[in-house]
């Protein structure tokens, strides 16, 4: 479990079998002979706190985190104390998308089912997962390059795909922090921020909430600040679509310290200082905050200098000098401005994106802007060409296909709107 042999005592080996982390701080810190105001000096607080830690650890694992490293507690050591260590490999889920590729009939049947991303078997295989993770299936090596593999499904818009592997792939990543690495806790992190992501899209909130949940405390144990951000901006878009606004600005105001902390001096960091910047505008848009969105939308875009034109897609953020223009459209747009987001987007182009799903995103941002301003001609023209790029960006998403629907019904002599209930169904 560690080297340092006090933590192979029998004493600490009953702490972590009760789950009492705070009490393996305590341990650790009388073992260096330091009083509780030392060590709260060490992670910023006061004695008191340290004293309320130890005697039970506290919900801030960040605090928990920090007091960890300091004491040498071993990562991998208070993840099985808080009950965040690997699952037994005896915990078996009930039968579902994990084993759909044994039943091609099956399979084609749940790819097929509603026309809609997240069949309910897909959905009640991410629901049995999050209750009891799977069995891993030996592949816990190779978790890394197939997280890329399910981004990609992601980036693709084969979200009934990503949700048909999500489950083993959770269960893998599982078993990969076996090796108590900071670096395994970071894409555990982002195997479940990926769950939400999708979760998110296609509008199962409660589910996304609990994976978005994950992914933040699997990140505080990483110890990364990126993956620290990436699930909290996860976290924060499900609390706005829940009616959280300010929960979800603080959340990402928090992360956003973290990460100018950092000193923003790669471009990782560049890159995730302007897409937080980007989410709490939104956000704040969304909440009526007129000045406050246009303001970070504005800081943002001055951030957007540093990025790249096209990020690396391996890049826990994937955003360009484009993607925060495209922001800027969806600020205007959430402020009921829609001249000024049709103006935002002007310049814009699918060659500025490099994923079906981006390039869609852009068609259905317009398509929001111009149905705002009572454009039903060009709102249609806008959705086909976002079914063009990505169908699952209008099938999937419910207020977009809520707007396409409307328009349909609404303006059935449009001649666009007739071929969108073509390609619709």
């Amino acid at each position: 479990m560690s080297a340092d042999p006090l933590w192979r005592t029998p004493h600490a080996a009953a702490l972590i079998a009760c789950h009492h982390a705070g009490a393996l701080i305590r341990l650790g810190r009388t073992h260096r002979g330091w009083r509780q105001a030392d060590l709260g000096r060490r992670v910023g607080c006061s004695a008191s706190t340290i004293s309320r830690l130890e005697r039970r650890a506290t919900a801030d694992l960040g605090l928990l985190r920090r007091a960890a490293r300091e004491v040498g507690l071993p990562a991998g050591v208070l993840a099985a104390a808080v009950g965040l260590g690997p699952v037994p490999t005896t915990t078996v889920a009930a039968s579902g998308p994990r084993h759909a590729e044994e039943d091609p009939l099956r399979r084609r049947t749940l790819l097929a089912a509603a026309g809609v991303a997240g069949p309910l078997q897909l959905l009640t295989g991410i629901d049995d997962a999050l209750a009891a993770i799977p069995s891993p299936d030996g592949a816990a090596a190779h978790v890394p390059p197939r997280l890329a593999r399910a981004h990609s499904l992601y980036d693709s818009g084969r979200h009934t795909q990503l949700l048909e592997v999500l489950p083993a792939l959770l269960a893998d990543a599982h078993a990969a922090t076996q090796d108590r690495t900071e670096k395994t806790y970071a894409t555990l992190s982002a195997c479940y921020a990926l769950a939400s992501r999708v979760l998110t899209k296609i509008g199962h909130y409660e589910r996304s909430r609990l994976t978005a949940d994950r992914a933040i405390t699997y990140a505080d144990l990483s110890g990364s600040a990126i993956a620290t951000a990436a699930a909290s901006r996860e976290l924060s878009i499900v609390l706005r679509h829940q009616g959280q606004a300010q929960a979800a600005q603080r959340l990402v105001d928090h992360a956003l310290t973290t990460v100018e902390r950092t000193g923003l001096t790669n471009q990782a960091q560049a890159m995730a200082y302007a897409q937080l910047l980007c989410t709490t505008s939104y956000t704040a848009a969304r909440a009526g905050n007129h000045d406050q969105a246009l303001a970070l939308i504005s800081e943002a875009g001055r951030a957007a200098g540093r990025l790249p034109e096209q990020p690396p897609a391996s890049a826990p953020f994937s955003i360009s000098p484009a993607a925060v223009a495209l922001y800027r459209v969806g600020v205007h747009w959430a402020l009921g401005d829609a001249g000024s987001a049709l103006q935002a987007g002007r310049t814009l182009h699918p060659g500025q994106f490099p994923t079906a799903e981006r390039r869609a995103r852009m068609h259905t941002d317009l398509a929001r802007a111009w149905w705002q301003w009572g454009k039903p001609e060009q709102t249609a023209d806008a959705l086909l060409e976002a079914v063009r790029a990505s169908p699952a960006e209008v099938r999937d998403r419910p207020a977009i296909r809520k707007m396409a629907t409307d328009l349909i019904r609404q303006r059935p002599n449009t001649p666009s709107a007739r071929a969108l209930s073509r390609v619709m169904g």
